[in-house]
């Protein structure tokens, strides 16, 4: 009998199948976490391959956890934990930080998704000929996504984050994160006009990027004026928890806004992140309080790990047994190692190209996020990511995340030894 008949059941209440399967997903992302940095690897790569393990439990016979890869409850926490997980990426950085990047980050982040976009829709096209041109577009958005999380902790590890490569790859990823959300706002926006029996031409995807830059753009302009002034009079309440819920009221707003003008939510989560400075809320800081990136942390350890299981046990294992899903995954694996080795072309003589590049590659929980669009959005009645292709994108987003690592420690020893 699957836990949720069992705790349905026995409690009569339908709260008591989403608390218990909220509970088994809970500790098993810790546990896989744990293990992943025993191994010394990012922790998201354990929630993802417990997820993954998990998910596939019935071919061993025990399918009490198959309910729970589509359930809708459990489903909609991890929608609620990419919101608050973009919202927290935008929190770490500023957009004075954004303007100071230089020409150098620029070029590398224009190439970093320019390449990797390219490849994608190259293997996309060769290998799934007859997915067609939305299915291709979306496989190159997806692999034009970067993970900075984990490269900022790499270069942390081997005491380079202060360097010049470091200051690159790190303002290289915001822009990368910024590039991404407006080509993945171009590619969902053409695949909801086809889906209404329309076509998209370059004046309409003109319009998309046009309306995709100007609420990010808008919403940073005017957000970084208003919001200084909100929580400036929110500063005069003294009722408990006023920074955390008007940071998350300002996060959903934006999500809800981003909707609206068609775009999708995390752009406005994200865009939420960036416009909250530490200046904004420094009332309730000057009194003691914890700054809003710390009051979000908590709530991002709750809801995020929720995501990356659900995630990994959606991947089916078995659509492994066929030799086209293999395939697509090792050459989507080739094409994002290759695509963000691109990156070093822009780079300036004087700096390690082959350390910014590897530098780029992880795609991590962003890779993830656009992969997860893919499996909502529909063409047709049929959606554009199938399981066995969201299952081999996962693949290529295990790896980037497994390799990433090592490889840019051993980069970068490497140049300190020269």
């Amino acid at each position: 009998m699957e836990v949720a008949a069992v705790a349905a059941g026995a409690h009569e209440s339908p709260l008591a199948a989403v608390v218990l399967l909220v509970a088994v997903v809970l500790v098993a992302a810790k546990l896989g976490g744990e293990l992943a940095v025993r191994l010394r690897q990012p922790a998201v790569l354990g929630e993802l391959v417990i997820g993954v393990l998990l998910g596939n439990l019935h071919l061993l016979g025990w399918g009490a956890l198959e309910s729970a890869r589509w359930d809708p409850a459990l489903d909609l926490l991890a929608q609620l934990g990419v919101l608050i997980l973009l919202f927290e990426i935008g929190l770490e950085s500023t957009v004075g930080q954004m303007m100071k990047v230089g020409v150098t980050s620029l070029v590398v982040a224009v190439l970093g998704v320019a390449a990797p976009f390219g490849l994608g829709w190259l293997v996309g096209a060769w290998l799934l000929p007859d997915a067609g041109t939305y299915v291709h577009l979306f496989l190159g958005a997806t692999l034009s996504a970067t993970s900075v999380g984990i490269t900022a902790r790499v270069l942390k590890d081997v005491g380079r984050s202060d360097s010049d490569e470091a200051r690159v790859i790190l303002g290289a990823a915001v822009i990368d994160d910024v590039l991404g959300l407006v080509v993945l706002a171009v590619v969902t926006g053409a695949i909801a006009a086809a889906d209404q029996g329309g076509s998209v031409s370059a004046l309409g995807i003109g319009w998309i990027v046009l309306k995709a830059a100007l609420f990010l753009f808008g919403s940073l302009a005017v957000g970084v004026t208003v919001s200084r002034r909100v929580f400036f009079f929110a500063s005069k309440l003294r009722a408990r928890g006023v920074l955390l819920a008007l940071g998350l009221a300002f996060c959903f707003f934006l999500a809800w806004l981003s909707t609206a003008v068609g775009l999708a939510p995390i752009v406005g989560a994200f865009a939420a992140g960036l416009i909250l400075e530490d200046v904004h809320y420094r009332d309730f800081t000057d009194r003691g309080e914890h700054g809003l990136d710390d009051l979000v942390r908590p709530i991002s350890s709750f809801l995020a790990p929720i995501f990356f299981v659900l995630m990994g046990m959606r991947t089916d294992l078995r659509s492994f047994a066929s030799a086209g899903v293999l395939g697509l995954a090792g050459a989507l694996t080739l094409a994002a190692l290759a695509g963000k080795q691109a990156c070093g072309l822009g780079v300036r003589r004087g700096l390690d190209r082959l350390s910014i590049g590897i530098g780029m590659i992880p795609r991590g929980e962003v890779g993830l996020i656009f992969a997860n669009i893919g499996l909502g959005l529909t063409l047709h009645g049929r959606r554009i990511l199938d399981e066995a292709t969201f299952s081999a994108v996962v693949m290529m987003v295990i790896v980037t995340t497994l390799v990433a690592p090592p490889a840019l420690t051993w980069s970068l020893r490497r140049k300190r030894a020269c």
